[in-house]
């Protein structure tokens, strides 16, 4: 895949990644900043072992979110970590 391509589809992602975070603030409030730095990497284990067993049933879900919305909730857990450490 070309470089262009590439930064095309990391920007799309990113877009879905910020605008899944501003509704889940609105929803949740902003929770995040009370949270500790081991609740964010205890958030992101649970979504890891989550992808994890979503791989194992070859991406058949019943009622949870898929492998897509795991993954912008690790990089949206991730983001809020990083700007509690800045």
């Amino acid at each position: 895949m070309d470089i262009e391509k590439v930064e095309v589809l990391y920007d799309a992602q990113l877009q879905i990644i910020r605008d899944l975070l501003e509704r889940k603030n609105h929803d949740y409030g902003e929770a995040w900043r009370d949270m500790r730095m081991s609740s964010f990497t205890d958030m992101i284990l649970m979504k890891l072992l989550r992808i994890k067993q979503i791989e194992e049933n070859q991406g058949k879900t019943l009622i949870s979110e898929g492998l897509d919305a795991n993954y912008q909730d690790i990089v949206n857990y991730a983001v809020f970590a990083l700007i509690k450490i800045g």
